[in-house]
């Protein structure tokens, strides 16, 4: 059966868990309910930091992007991640026609990354809460300046959002909305014995334990004797609903959050053969700040310390191992960089003007939405010859996320182990030759936006679960191009080319195209599709059960260029998509083409099917198929089959 399934990660989930037996803890909560924010989950048991919900109103009287009074803004953050160009509306695809679902092209000014994206801010567990390292490497050497102070860094912490963030971007709650705050106290609650079932946009499933994530925010009610009556997980974004596609990319509040940072280098100069740690909460182990340095055989080390923010982890570099920030311009050499702390990025680049210059250096991250190589907010990365390996959920390889910027790779191994981990989530201008990019139980590369990835002579190899990824309920594929409302990145055409090298897709479709208007362009591409009954090509709507548009109007625009490339596979595009594609410079298609019915019943729109095969290229039908219009220039090997045209035309031979 073609997975052709229906629903993306949502962040916005509701569980309810009805007749559970669970002990809380030692405490006694008989009767009551709390409500805090998850900040471990260690098999059945959850770690809560207490604090409760704020509900804002429309008429508040703040205005757009403004925070209420006594309240923080706080969105459920990836995903990939994932610049995710990041920025909330305004923007429109390049043809001047948004997206199916994006009226006027404008998204929603709220939002799960890439991909992507994750989870409410709060409050850090109250040991370390100091921000102690005094293990961390102190550094005298010939830097220029280097600060060892645990204190927050006043130039880098809780700065505003940057003045480009427009008016409408996730962080207000302009239309009301809910908002968490964090209190001192902490919970551990056993869900061991729970029954949960899951709730997304009023529509009611059954779930797990696996549902509940760091960052959540859970109000669980008891009954009588400590026992569990409901479990709802909230994610709140002051106003809006938040949104999430593969390798973690969420909305967000807008305001610039870094923490604190174990050593800081704020003069230019250059620094060998360093060691660099913390295991504080919220803390970089080194951080380069409006600084021109070159870092040579250095070692940064993660090596503990949690998160109190996903958002500011996944946007502004909060908890990243080596964050480079405020226009700084990094170039780091023969390094090692390793993360073992949730939201701990390997080497992340903010902000306009910053520029990271890394080569021959090997990173690995260990836990939960710790991508290998971050950029954001405008920031460059230009990597070559790295080995990076991310084993975490929500932590691709190669990672971008609100705000955008420029990645270019050169060489070297990208390699993701968790769920939701792409080798590459896109929410930037992402371009990769001569690497190795392996996504082991993901899909591997998605593309969120008026974002792309271009590849040159690259191996990309990836093997998405059929349950356990966010995007799973949608569709089961290996490169995906799709807009996730969130707020991440903008509306616009989506652009994905790769020349030369290898895909392989283990599981589901080769590519699938939801909800964004896209331009895709393969020449000479080895490609090898493992899923006997995948699609090559899906364009289609979603249910937007995940806020991915609007049911029946979220369909794809997709443009597909095939040069000297052979393609085996079947392409289906819905009823409110539209695909043009072209055969040219000799290439070949064994498959066949049809106009599906949009699952949702969505109104049908013209020019569904458009296929035009030039001179030299050939097209070989395995079945019958439907079109709008054929031009064609080339051979068509019918096989017995035939074209039905919109205009009732039947071609055969």
């Amino acid at each position: 059966m073609k997975k052709f399934v229906s629903a993306l990660c949502a962040l916005t989930l509701a569980l309810t868990a009805t007749g559970c037996q669970s002990t809380a803890s030692a405490e006694d909560y008989s009767n009551s309910t709390l409500t805090g924010e998850v900040t471990d989950v260690n098999g059945s048991t959850v770690t809560l930091q207490l604090g409760e919900l704020n509900q804002s109103s429309a008429d508040s009287g703040k205005p757009t992007g403004e925070k209420p009074d006594n309240a923080d803004d706080h969105t459920p953050p990836e995903l990939p991640e994932q610049s995710d160009s990041k920025e909330a509306g305004g923007s429109q695809p390049e043809n001047g026609q948004p997206p199916q679902g994006a009226p006027n092209g404008q998204m929603p000014g709220g939002s799960d990354g890439q991909q992507p994206p994750e989870k409410p801010d709060g409050t850090p567990p109250t040991d370390n809460a100091d921000g102690d390292s005094s293990d961390s490497a102190k550094n005298d050497s010939d830097s220029g300046n280097t600060d060892n102070s645990n204190a927050a860094d006043d130039k880098n912490s809780d700065r505003t959002a940057p003045s480009e963030m427009p008016a409408g971007q996730p962080g207000g709650a302009p239309n009301g909305g809910t908002s968490f705050e964090a209190g001192e106290e902490t919970a551990k609650v056993d869900l061991s014995d729970a029954e949960i079932t899951v709730e997304e946009n009023g529509k009611t499933q059954d779930g797990s334990l696996d549902d509940i994530d760091d960052g959540d925010i859970l109000v669980i009610e008891f009954g009588d004797d400590n026992t569990i009556e409901s479990v709802t997980i909230k994610a709140v974004s002051n106003g809006t609903e938040s949104q999430q596609g593969p390798g973690g990319a969420p909305g967000g509040s807008g305001e610039v959050q870094q923490g604190t940072a174990a050593n800081t280098i704020s003069e230019d100069g250059t620094v060998s053969k360093q060691t660099y740690t913390s295991t504080g909460d919220d803390e970089n182990a080194l951080r380069v700040s409006d600084a021109s340095v070159t870092l040579d055989g250095v070692t940064v080390s993660k090596d503990g310390g949690e998160t109190s923010s996903t958002e500011s982890g996944d946007f502004y570099g909060m908890n990243a191992a080596l964050l480079a920030t405020d226009g700084a311009e990094v170039t780091i050499q023969n390094a090692a960089v390793t993360s073992d702390a949730q939201n701990g990025n390997g080497v992340f680049s903010y902000g306009e003007g910053t520029v990271v210059n890394i080569s021959d250096s090997t990173i690995t991250t260990k836990r939960d939405n710790s991508g290998g190589i971050q950029t954001t907010g405008g920031g460059t990365t230009n990597a070559t010859n790295l080995t990076v390996e991310t084993s975490g959920n929500s932590s691709a390889a190669i990672r971008s996320d609100r705000g955008g910027g420029t990645v270019q790779v050169d060489g070297g191994t990208y390699t993701s182990n968790g769920y939701n981990s792409p080798a590459v989530y896109s929410t930037a201008d992402v371009t990769i030759k001569n690497a190795e990019l392996t996504a082991n139980n993901s899909e591997a590369l998605v593309i969120e936006g008026k974002n792309s990835i271009a590849l040159e002579n690259c191996t990309v190899s990836g093997s998405m679960s059929d349950d356990k990824g966010s995007s799973s309920d949608i569709n089961v594929h290996n490169v995906m191009l799709y807009q996730s409302m969130s707020g991440d990145a903008d509306v616009g055409t989506s652009g994905f080319s790769m020349q030369g090298g290898t895909l392989t897709s283990n599981n589901g479709d080769v590519i699938y195209v939801t909800n964004t208007s896209s331009t895709i362009e393969l020449t000479d591409v080895d490609i090898t599709n493992k899923e006997t009954d995948g699609y090559f090509l899906l364009v289609s709507g979603n249910d937007a059960s995940h806020g991915w548009g609007t049911a029946g109007e979220n369909g794809a625009q997709v443009t597909f260029t095939a040069k000297q490339q052979e393609i085996t596979g079947d392409i289906a595009v819905d009823t409110i998509s539209t695909l043009n594609l072209t055969l040219s410079d000799g290439s070949s298609l064994t498959g066949t083409i049809n106009i599906i019915d949009n699952e949702q019943n969505g109104t049908a729109v013209e020019n569904n099917a458009v296929v035009t095969v030039e001179s030299g290229c050939t097209w070989t039908l395995t079945g019958d198929c439907t079109l709008t219009s054929l031009t064609n220039n080339g051979t068509i090997n019918f096989n017995g089959h035939t074209i039905t045209l919109a205009d009732g035309t039947v071609l055969s031979k």
